[in-house]
C-alpha cells in the first residue's frame, strides 16, 4: 500500500513576494487617481475658458475700430476718379469732396441714408465701408438689378405719390396740418401726412441716421414726384432721432432748382445751411422737441404760386 502523502509537494508563499505585489498596485492605483484628477481639472479650465475666449474673438471683430478707417490720400483718389468719370450726370469734385469730408469725420459706425441710385452710388459705399449705408429709389427693377450686380449694396424701392406741379399745395397743406399729421417730431412709420414716407423698411425709421443724401427721385417734370417727400421726410427723421450723434448732416444735390430750394427752406431751413458747392447744399440739423411744432426759428416766405417745375 503506497503512503497518499508520498509525492505531496508543499509551496509555502514567503510574505515579502505578497507585499511586493500589493505595493505596486498601490503606486498604479496612485499614479491614475492623480492622472484622473489632473484630466478632470483640465477639462473644466477649458470648457470656461472656450466661451470666454469666443466671446471676446467675437467682440473685437464687431468692434468698429477693427476695421481702420480709409486713409485721407485713398478718400482723395476715390473722389477725383468718380468726379473725372466719363460721363454725364455725376457730381463734381467739389461736391463730392463735401460730403466724403462729412463722412471722414463721422464716428463709426456711420449710417448713412441715400435717397436715389446714382454714378456715385459705389463710392458712397465704399467712402462708409465701417458703417450701413442705405439706398432708397423709385425704381424697383433698377434697386433690384443694382442689388444683384452689386450684392454689398442695401437698396429698396419706394412708391412716391407726389407730383411737382402739386408742390405748393402739399407745402401750405403740410403748414396747416403741422401740429397733427405733419409735425416735425414723429415716427414717420405711423403718418397719414401726405409728403412723408411711410413705405420704408421698419428699421429706417430706427436707426440715428448720421448723414442722409436727397439724390433722387431723378426725373423733374410736372408729373413726376419731385424731391419735396425725401426732403421733408428728412427733416423730420433728423428730428426725431433717439440715439447717436444730435446733430445730423442733410445733403440737397440740384439745390439750385425751385423744387428742391424751396422745399429745403421749408423743412430744412435757411438757418441751418452751413455751406453750398454747385449744386449741393449742406445743412446739419439738431435733435428735436416733440412739443415744439416748427421746422424753423425764422420762418422762411410762402412759396410763390407760379408753376413749380422750372
Amino acid at each position: 500500500m503506497k503512503n497518499g502523502n508520498g509525492n505531496t509537494k508543499l509551496i509555502l508563499l514567503h510574505p515579502y513576494i505578497q507585499k511586493q505585489g500589493s505595493s505596486n498596485r498601490l503606486w498604479l492605483l496612485a499614479f491614475l487617481s492623480i492622472f484622473t484628477i489632473a484630466f478632470l481639472i483640465t477639462l473644466i479650465y477649458t470648457r470656461n475658458s472656450i466661451p470666454t475666449t469666443v466671446a471676446a474673438v467675437a467682440a473685437a471683430s464687431a468692434t468698429p475700430s477693427g476695421t481702420p478707417p480709409l486713409a485721407k490720400p485713398v478718400v482723395d483718389a476715390l473722389v477725383h476718379y468718380a468726379s473725372n468719370y466719363n460721363t454725364t450726370g455725376h457730381m463734381s469734385n467739389a461736391e463730392m469732396k463735401m460730403i466724403s469730408d462729412v463722412l471722414r469725420k463721422c464716428s463709426p459706425p456711420c449710417n448713412l441714408l441715400v435717397f436715389g441710385l446714382t454714378l456715385e452710388t459705389l463710392l458712397w459705399k465704399a467712402l462708409n465701408h465701417n458703417g450701413r449705408t442705405v439706398f432708397i429709389d423709385e425704381n424697383r427693377y433698377y434697386a433690384a438689378y443694382v442689388e444683384e450686380k452689386h450684392p454689398g449694396i442695401e437698396a429698396y424701392d419706394v412708391q412716391y405719390t407726389t407730383k411737382i406741379s402739386e408742390m405748393n399745395e402739399l407745402i401750405a397743406y403740410a403748414k396747416e396740418t403741422i401740429r397733427n399729421e405733419c409735425r416735425p417730431f414723429q415716427n414717420l412709420l405711423f403718418s397719414d401726412c401726405k409728403l412723408g414716407l411711410n413705405d420704408l423698411p421698419n428699421h429706417a425709421y430706427e436707426l440715428a441716421w448720421d448723414v442722409i443724401l436727397i439724390d433722387g427721385p431723378r426725373e423733374y417734370w410736372p408729373e413726376a414726384p419731385g424731391r419735396m417727400s425725401p426732403i421733408f421726410t428728412a427733416g423730420v427723421l433728423a428730428r426725431s432721432k433717439k440715439g447717436g450723434s444730435p446733430k445730423t448732416h442733410v445733403f440737397v444735390h440740384d439745390f439750385n432748382r425751385k423744387v428742391e430750394r424751396i422745399s429745403s427752406n421749408e423743412f430744412l431751413c435757411k438757418d441751418n445751411l452751413v455751406e453750398s458747392q454747385d449744386w449741393l447744399g449742406h445743412f446739419v440739423l439738431e435733435r428735436g422737441d416733440e412739443n415744439v411744432f416748427q421746422f424753423c426759428r425764422s420762418h422762411s416766405s410762402s412759396p410763390p404760386s407760379s408753376s413749380s417745375s422750372s
